[in-house]
C-alpha cells in the first residue's frame, strides 16, 4: 500500500512537517489506491504494450518519488530500473525527505526533490503526496508498482514541445516554437546512470539491500523558456560519472514539454 503525507497548500516547506508525518506513518492515501484501482480496470492485459513495443517518438519522462525507508517503494524501484533500458524513456529515480525520521535516512534524498514531487501535488490540486508514486511526462501519476499500467501510460505519452540542442558540453539551447506554450521551467537533472546496490540499516527496509538505478544526485534551475529562442549555460557536475538531461515544463509542476539527453562524448582520443 502506497504511504501519504498530508498538509496544508499554504504551508512552503513539506520536511517542517516531519512531526506531524510520523504520527500519520501508517496512513494510507485513499486516491493511490483508488488511482491504481481504476487503472488496472481501464487496462486490459491484451491491449497493454509489451517493453518491446514501447518505441515512444519523443523522450518520455518517467519520475519516481520514493525513500529508502519505504516498504512499498522496491517494487516501483524494480520497475523504474527496468524502464531505464528502455530506448526512448528517461527514468528518474528521485529520493524524498519526508521518511528520513522514521528509522532511516535516505542516503541519496534532498528537499529538492521533495518540494518538486509537492509541486506536482499543487499543480493537481492535491494536498496529500505519497510514496512510491510516478509521474510520467508532469502529466499522469499513478503507484508505480504494476508494470502493465506503467507501460500503457508510457505508450500513450505525448509531448509536443521546443527541440532541445547541446552546442557545447557547458551550454543547452531551446529553440524558438511557434506554437502557444505557458511561461516554462528550464531543469537540469544530474542522474547516476548505474545500479547501486544500497543496505538499509533501519526503517521499514531494515536489514535489505535495494538497487536503485539513475538516482538523481542534481536539480538545477536553469532559468525559463518563453517561446523564443534561449541559451542556457550549465554550470559543472558535482560529482564526475553522472548522465545529463534537460526538461522544459510548463512551470509550477505543469506538463513536461520537452526532453533531452546529452550526448556522451568520448574525450580520451586515440
Amino acid at each position: 500500500m502506497p504511504t501519504s503525507v498530508t498538509r496544508n497548500p499554504a504551508q512552503a516547506n513539506g520536511w517542517e512537517m516531519i512531526e506531524m508525518e510520523r504520527a500519520m506513518r501508517r496512513r494510507t492515501t485513499c486516491a493511490g489506491v483508488i488511482l491504481g484501482l481504476v487503472t488496472a480496470m481501464a487496462v486490459h492485459a491484451s491491449d497493454v504494450p509489451t517493453t518491446s513495443q514501447m518505441l515512444p517518438s519523443k523522450l518520455v519522462v518517467v519520475e519516481l518519488f520514493q525513500s529508502q525507508g519505504c516498504s512499498s517503494c522496491p517494487p516501483a524501484e524494480d520497475n523504474l530500473n527496468a524502464l531505464a533500458d528502455v530506448p526512448g524513456v528517461l527514468a528518474l529515480s528521485y529520493g524524498i525527505t519526508y521518511w528520513d525520521g522514521l528509522g532511516w535516512k535516505d542516503t541519496f534524498a534532498t528537499d529538492a526533490y521533495t518540494e518538486r514531487q509537492w509541486r506536482y501535488a499543487h499543480h493537481h490540486q492535491r494536498d496529500t503526496v505519497w510514496t512510491p508514486q510516478v509521474y510520467i511526462n508532469g502529466h499522469t501519476d499513478l503507484v508505480g508498482t504494476n508494470r502493465a499500467q506503467l507501460n500503457e501510460v508510457i505508450h500513450q505519452a505525448q509531448s509536443a514541445g521546443p527541440a532541445i540542442a547541446w552546442p557545447a558540453g557547458d551550454r543547452v539551447d531551446v529553440a524558438a516554437s511557434p506554437g502557444h506554450y505557458e511561461a516554462s521551467d528550464v531543469w537540469l537533472v544530474r542522474y547516476d546512470p548505474r545500479t547501486l546496490h544500497v543496505p538499509v540499516g533501519g526503517g521499514e527496509n531494515s536489514g535489505r539491500t535495494l538497487d536503485q538505478r539513475n538516482v538523481v544526485r542534481e536539480l538545477v534551475h536553469l532559468g525559463e523558456w518563453k517561446g523564443n529562442d534561449a541559451a542556457f549555460s550549465l554550470p559543472a557536475p558535482s560529482q564526475p560519472g553522472l548522465d545529463t538531461a534537460v526538461l522544459v515544463q510548463v512551470q509550477g509542476g505543469g506538463d513536461i514539454l520537452s526532453a533531452a539527453l546529452q550526448e556522451v562524448r568520448d574525450t580520451s582520443g586515440p
